[in-house]
């Protein structure tokens, strides 16, 4: 009842800042529906409702959902809820937490996916009779200390968790402290996801490097310890689509700065050019099969903690990493021969015939179905 309260007093609180944001390509979509549930209807009882936050954790359920054929998704962004339609169409925006009490649908069992611990959402779906579980569970180490000083409320949301599934040993000690209970170590979901490439492009006649997954500042850092020659040819992909025209203007000056060839991928010219901005979703992958070298955004920078590089690695492929993978330590931990820089030497390695990357291990995605199917 308090922790309701509170809620809504911090709901109202920030009004005027949600509208603002609202306003926001970005936001235009999901703020409305998870604050003041414009558009946003129950969803529909299922057996399995899912929640995972944006596009990469659909992304990484998306292979275990699909094993199920009465399911609900619902997530917080706008690209997260346009790749759980092309799941099911039982999708939504989950709500601000004041909400779920009376917003809940049942389902038998609900699959929460990492760090998505809402305690109205695990406690109101065990009210429904729902079996819960933590997938993916982790907690870094830039986080630690912020969790054990929330204890009193993790405490709370464990008690409404039925199984947690952790990434690591580590991670199982940590989920220990604040209170998880039934707590098996399966390796990290994102690991399962070789999803496979949906065109055939060719190989280039030029060493092709592709920058993937890069965040606000990190372009302008790449770039400017890059020295381009005739023999490589470039394609950048930002992580946030928002971005594209920010980046594009980044890119373009580079190109311009070097006497490099420029094109947009959404230009639909013939990928001739000296380097490429890919401004469209769903096309990376096929971009990492043809590529002799990936340099993987989002550890280059403090404060995002890397991406998943088993997608890349599923080809081979080989990578040049940032420091700051703090986020992906697991996934990491399962691959052999990717290259860590702060890229002082990235002209250096550039130049190598890197080592090719190989998986040492995967996830058992069977187990885990086969404990929902249980529940069922």
């Amino acid at each position: 009842m308090i922790y309701n309260l509170l809620s809504f007093i911090l709901w109202l609180i920030s009004i005027p800042f949600l509208l603002i944001l609202a306003f926001k390509e970005k936001y235009k979509r999901s703020i409305p529906a998870r604050f003041f549930l414009f558009k946003n209807s129950k969803l529909k009882s299922c057996d399995v409702h899912f929640h995972a936050c944006s596009l990469g954790e659909v992304e990484a359920i998306s292979s275990l959902a699909l094993k199920f054929d009465d399911i609900a998704i619902t997530t917080a962004t706008a690209t997260g809820f346009n790749k759980a339609s092309s799941i099911t169409k039982n999708v939504r925006f989950l709500p601000y937490e004041m909400f779920l009490p009376l917003w809940l649908e049942k389902s038998k069992v609900l699959v929460v996916f990492e760090a998505e611990l809402w305690l109205n959402l695990v406690k109101y779906a065990k009210k429904n009779g729902s079996y819960v579980i933590l997938l993916n569970a982790r907690i870094n180490d830039k986080s630690y200390k912020s969790y054990k000083k929330l204890s009193l409320y993790y405490k709370k949301v464990f008690e409404n968790v039925d199984l947690v599934l952790a990434q690591s040993e580590v991670d199982r000690r940590r989920l220990e402290e604040l209170g998880a209970k039934n707590i098996k170590v399966v390796g990290n979901i994102k690991s399962a996801n070789f999803k496979p490439a949906s065109k055939d492009y060719s190989k280039f006649n030029k060493k092709f490097i592709v920058i993937a997954s890069t965040h606000e500042g990190e372009e302008e850092l790449i770039l400017k310890n890059l020295n381009p020659n005739k023999e490589q040819k470039f394609l950048l992909a930002p992580r946030h689509p928002e971005r594209f025209e920010k980046v594009g203007g980044i890119c373009k000056a580079f190109c311009g700065k070097h006497n490099l060839s420029f094109e947009r991928f959404s230009e639909n010219k013939d990928l001739s050019s000296d380097f490429i901005l890919l401004d469209t979703l769903g096309e990376l992958i096929n971009f990492y099969k043809i590529a002799d070298v990936v340099i993987l955004g989002g550890g280059f920078i403090k404060g995002i903690g890397g991406h998943n590089p088993v997608e890349i690695a599923q080809f081979n492929t080989p990578i040049i990493n940032g420091e700051y993978f703090h986020n992906q330590k697991v996934l990491f931990g399962l691959i052999d021969g990717v290259n860590f820089s702060d890229l002082s030497n990235l002209n250096e390695l550039l130049s190598k015939n890197l080592t090719k990357t190989k998986i040492k291990q995967t996830y058992k995605i069977k187990e885990i179905e086969n404990i929902i199917k249980e529940k069922i």
